[in-house]
């Protein structure tokens, strides 16, 4: 796609809107729109706005950005009007000098990418991202009134999402996105919908169109859908599970068909790479006070440092298919987290392994929910941080997952981040009310 083709198309689709969408260092997505006379403009990168605006960019004394719109990403809201039509385009943010602003999560992917194709490779990802559906109210605001109480690929009149479901995932393959499955999940009212993997920085562009779409039918159903962790006491939260895989002139470098288990050392280096860096990305794959409350055992979440080719209950599984489809699982990230910044905390790592020779500690095919911690250490397996505040203290003291960000975004995202907890700190929350104002 050029330029010039979207400004056909435009026309051809009878286009009078054009959202320019980006997206926030936290992870929230931003739009601008347009009339579709604008568009041309927009196309050269002429299109500025305030960046002092948005969360993590810059002061208010550099706020002028400029957005320049990735044609490729150029598609209509299948659910607007055809007459008189709305588009979108996915922008990346610059500086007014004309460079790449260091603060923009979608151009940061694009430097790890560049790293990558310097070593000879191209990084396939493909995320699992979990929702829940809630009702809402009679004033139309969210409860945490689950939709139905389906269970594991349960069907109607069990599963009562599936029209919703359905609506989702037609909506998403006419904006291009290839849907692969979808089903109920674990927990009441929660759900998936599984899109095909793609190279990284497509995949990142298609995770934050999942997030958008997924919420946007469930209004229009006259219900919530919402990506928090873990939105409900008791009952399992939402993961995005993250297969990654390195290609190198068409080839999967982590298969070798001679090698044990049929995986070869980069597959094992990479792996080796996301374990030793893993405490230190974890504050961007896991990016909310919340997110830790997922992260316990006994519902399901990894949270154990440690791989392995079949069993669950570790960081990494290595999924059974080989050749072609061979990839690593990383099942710690959660939909919360900016899809750019994740992945290039995740591929930063990975090669990192890679160009140091990180060895993996060996595959663990026993369940480590029932290990003690006495086995635990015994085996060498350690886990991920607890709470926010922790994870944001390995992050400081990792150099390479700092490298993966930047210093605009590391220090922007620290100090957001820092902020967050310190107001749930202060704050007072139901917990302590029921179990401390009629015992003190």
């Amino acid at each position: 796609m050029t330029n010039a083709d979207v400004l056909r198309m435009a026309q051809d689709l009878d286009v009078k809107f054009v959202r320019l969408q980006f997206i926030d260092i936290l992870g929230v997505q931003k739009n601008i729109a347009i009339t579709s006379e604008q568009l041309g403009k927009a196309l050269d990168g002429e299109l500025m706005f305030d960046g002092s605006s948005i969360e993590g960019y810059v002061r208010i004394e550099e706020s002028d950005m400029y957005l320049r719109p990735d044609p490729s990403s150029f598609t209509l809201f299948p659910w607007r009007p055809k007459e008189g039509a709305v588009a979108r385009l996915i922008c990346d943010v610059y500086n007014p000098d004309g460079t790449p602003f260091a603060g923009c999560p979608r151009n940061n992917l694009k430097r790890i990418l560049r790293e990558a194709s310097e070593m000879g490779y191209v990084m396939n990802a493909g995320p699992e991202a979990e929702f829940f559906l809630f009702l809402r109210d009679a004033e139309g605001r969210p409860t945490i009134n689950t939709h139905d109480s389906g269970g594991y690929f349960d069907m109607s009149p069990v599963d009562l999402a599936e029209n919703a479901r359905r609506e989702m995932v037609l909506t998403l393959e006419q904006m291009g996105l290839e849907i692969e499955a979808s089903h109920h999940e674990v927990a009441q009212g929660q759900h998936e919908i599984d899109f095909k993997y793609d190279e990284a920085l497509v995949t990142a562009d298609n995770l934050a169109t999942f997030k958008f779409v997924v919420r946007t039918i469930a209004y229009r159903h006259g219900l919530h859908a919402t990506f928090m962790p873990k939105p409900i006491f008791g009952i399992n939260g939402s993961g995005m599970h993250t297969h990654q895989s390195l290609f190198k002139e068409g080839n999967n470098v982590f298969y070798d068909e001679n090698a044990p288990q049929q995986l070869s050392k980069e597959a094992l280096y990479y792996i080796g790479g996301l374990l030793k860096h893993a405490r230190g990305f974890t504050a961007i794959t896991n990016p909310t006070i919340n997110s830790y409350k997922r992260l316990v055992p006994g519902y399901e979440a990894p949270v154990y440092l440690a791989w392995s080719e079949r069993n669950r209950s570790p960081l990494i599984r290595v999924p059974a298919r080989r050749e072609e489809g061979t990839r690593v699982e990383l099942r710690s990230p959660d939909p919360s987290c900016n899809p750019y910044l994740a992945l290039a905390v995740m591929l930063k790592a990975g090669l990192e392994g890679i160009k140091n020779n990180i060895e993996p500690p060996s595959s663990t095919e026993r369940n480590i929910y029932e290990l003690t911690l006495e086995e635990r250490e015994q085996m060498g397996i350690g886990s991920l941080p607890g709470t926010l505040s922790e994870a944001l203290d390995e992050l400081e003291g990792d150099e390479v997952v700092r490298a993966a960000l930047g210093e605009h975004i590391f220090e922007r995202f620290i100090t957001a981040k820092r902020i967050e907890c310190d107001d749930f700190q202060i704050k007072v929350h139901p917990w302590e009310l029921d179990a401390y104002l009629t015992k003190f």
